[in-house]
This record gives structure tokens, sequence and C-alpha cells, in this order.
């Protein structure tokens, strides 16, 4: 009875997290993760919780305790990373971030000895590089995906520069944000357990604007002003790694250093490419075909094997070779540009522009559209249903094209909504 007992309080806790637009498809493997970051009753209590960022008084209410009781609790999994705290108007207000990018990097962007962390490393590896249902749910379902590629500044030319976005370069999130602060990396911590981490720097996860103060102010992730931060991100540009940040141009929250042999984003692209598991930057590399030697230092360095070398059709040269771009899977990032010793390759403007999401409310209400969620925002325990919650949602859905107006209002299978539409369209 004991064991059904404790896989029921997991189970609630895993149907808790599959209400997230992004969510963590049940294995065996999650279960023993899982027991691994919650003790059986914390696993009862995070179920419990709402979608939408609650209170101390909210969550005491919902799991019958008294405020003191589950400020304790709150406080005590917010310094494990599982929940988020933000300070609002001087009060505390919590929130529960999916598995990725949320409580799973979390728990291993530091060294810490409550856990064993190797064990943990060694179950993340199974359930996301060997078992591949979370991976596709993460990164392949639906078309608008977590996380974006941010272009690499340095190989932008004087003209490209002009035609970037403010919110499509890392400089400017690092500049622009509110709180900043540095962690391990969660891929290539997890890939040292395993022995098979890279060179690349480990100390240099970059997390922004609540989710930084929150991570700094239980010592998960350390403080870092704007300097420091560029600093970082000049150091991610000389090991060539590829900054892949949140899908949203508002409040971005995380950008990770990517290498292509040990971070999640990467390894998903390569084994999904055609699929776009990441979207792209607005760019492409262009290849001068007469200034390409065949060097293959671009091949070297593409994180996504997206260039590779062909025969040059050289009739006098028969071993001759040049660099071919596959666009399909290519993610823009232009490190190949830089790695060019030869000035061979340049980034030109993609022909359709990429859309990323105002903030991460309207990519939240998009991704639940497309994976047939959306019914779970609005009718979150009831947490949700109220006028400026609903208020919100049905201002994203009223921006969307219409046939995504037309998913929403299947899902919800719901008379009001079609006539809430409707009445908010005249």
């Amino acid at each position: 009875m004991a064991h059904l007992a404790v896989r029921s309080a997991y189970q609630n806790l895993v149907d808790r997290l599959n209400r997230f637009p992004q969510g963590a498809p049940p294995s065996d493997l999650l279960y023993r993760i899982l027991q691994m970051l919650f003790s059986e009753k914390e696993a009862q209590y995070v179920s419990l919780l709402p979608i939408k960022p609650f209170t101390t008084e909210a969550a005491g209410r919902t799991w019958k305790l008294p405020p003191a009781e589950a400020q304790e609790i709150l406080d005590t999994l917010a310094g494990r990373g599982i929940l988020i705290d933000i300070d609002k108007n001087g009060e505390s207000v919590y929130s529960l971030p999916p598995p990725m990018a949320g409580f799973f990097e979390f728990s291993m962007m530091r060294v810490r000895n409550d856990i064993n962390q190797k064990a943990l490393a060694e179950l993340f590896h199974l359930y996301l590089n060997v078992e591949e249902d979370f991976i596709k749910a993460l990164f392949v379902t639906g078309e608008t995906q977590l996380g974006r590629t941010f272009v690499h500044e340095p190989a932008l030319s004087a003209e490209n520069s002009l035609h970037v976005l403010d919110y499509e370069r890392a400089s400017e999130v690092i500049r622009t944000a509110s709180h900043r602060a540095v962690g391990v990396c969660y891929c290539r911590h997890k890939m040292d357990h395993l022995g098979r981490a890279c060179k690349a720097p480990m100390n240099i996860c970059m997390t922004f604007n609540t989710t930084a103060a929150s991570l700094f102010k239980h010592e998960i992730a350390r403080s870092v002003d704007a300097s420091e931060g560029m600093d970082l991100l000049n150091e991610a540009y000389e090991h060539k790694l590829v900054q892949f940040g949140e899908n949203a141009r508002q409040e971005v929250s995380f950008i990770c250093n990517c290498c292509g042999c040990c971070c999640e984003a990467m390894l998903a692209a390569k084994r999904f490419g055609i699929l776009k598991p990441v979207h792209t930057t607005n760019f492409l590399p262009s290849i001068d075909e007469q200034a390409c030697n065949g060097c293959g230092k671009c091949v070297d360095t593409c994180p996504v094997e997206a260039m590779s070398l062909v025969s040059a059709g050289d009739p006098l040269r028969k071993k001759q070779k040049k660099a071919r771009v596959n666009e399909d899977i290519c993610l823009g990032c232009g490190l190949c540009v830089r790695s060019c010793p030869e000035e061979g390759v340049r980034l030109r403007a993609r022909q359709e522009r990429v859309i990323t999401p105002l903030n991460s409310t309207h990519r939240y209400v998009v991704m639940a559209i497309e994976r047939g969620k959306l019914q779970n925002l609005i009718f979150d325990n009831q947490a949700m249903w109220n006028h400026r919650a609903m208020a919100a949602i049905l201002g994203v859905i009223l921006k969307l094209p219409p046939i995504k107006q037309a998913m929403a209002s299947k899902q919800m299978k719901s008379r009001y909504l079609e006539y809430v539409i409707s009445r908010m369209k005249n």
C-alpha cells in the first residue's frame, strides 16, 4: 500500500506538470527523477498548485494549512529551485516553472550535496537522450517552441546590423535586464558526471529579470552586473557557443550558451532538425564559392551539422571540396562566418522573417492552443477564472490568425468562449 501511495502522489505531480503547454510524458525514469527532487509530501503539495502565480495565502488555502506552515514549505521549495518566488509590491508571489526550461536545469545549476547529482545526471540523460518522448514533446510538438537562436553578433556586417532588432541581440537582453545571474551550465554539468563533457566554459548559463532574482536569492546562481554579463557573452563568442534563449521579445528569462556536443537544444536540433525544434534567427549563411577553399573549418564549427563539404566540381582538381549549407536545418547563428579564414561566408536575410512571441504569456497561450491545452490555462482550478486573467488570454487569442482562433474555440468547445471572442471583435 505504501508503494501505491507514493506512486499516487507522484502520478498527481506528473498530471500537474502536463498541464503546462510543454509537459513531461510519464515514464519510469520520470518518476525516479521526481522522487529524487521531491519528497512524497512535497509531490502531493506541488500537484495542487495552479499554473497562475500564487501567494502564500492562496497556497495555504489550497493545502488547508496555516500561512506560516505554507510559507515554510514554499521557501524550502524555492530554495531548491523547484519554485520561483518573485517580490511583488513587498509580497512574495510564487510560480512552478515547467521541468524545462525550469526545475530540471535549476537542480544542476550549482554543485550541491543534498542530492546525488551523478545519479540524477544519469537519469536525466536516459530520460532526455535515450527515451525520446520528453524531448519530442519539448522541442518538436507544435509550431511555436520554447527557445530561439540569437545571432552571433560579431558575425554581423554593418548592413546586417541595421536589420537586427534589439530583441534579437543577446547583448541587448543583458544590458536591459532588471536582474542578471549566472550559474553552472546544466547540460555540461550533466555530461561532466557522465564523463563526456567538452572543454567549453561551465559557469556561463545566464538567467535574467525575475527568474535571475529568485535564483540569486537562493544562491542557485550568482548575481552579475551588465558589464560582467557582456564579458561572459564575449567569452561564449570566443568559444564558438550558440546563444539559445527564451522565445520571447520582452522579459527574456534565460540565455544558454550552447555547444553542439552537450547541450539539449543543439542535440535536439541535430536529431530533429527538419522539424524545426529551435526557432532560427532571421539570417542564413551565404558561401562565396570563389573564396571557399574547402578547408572545412565551418563544418567543424557548426553546432547542428548544417554545413558539409561537397565536391567543388573542378575537373583539374578532382579532390577539391567546397562548403555547402543545408538551409532546412541551419539555425542562422553565424558561427560559420567567423570560422572562415578566407572570409568566404556571409550572412544574408531569410526571405521570410521569423515571428517571435511578445512575452512568455503570449508564447504560453499560443503553445497551449497548438498542443490542445488552452483549457488548462483558463480553467486552472478556477484560479484563472477571473476577468483580468480571461482578458489577458483572450487578448492574445484575438491577435492570432483566424485559424488559431478557431483552434482555440474548438479546444474549449465552449459557446461562452466563442461568444466572448465574437463580442470583443465587434
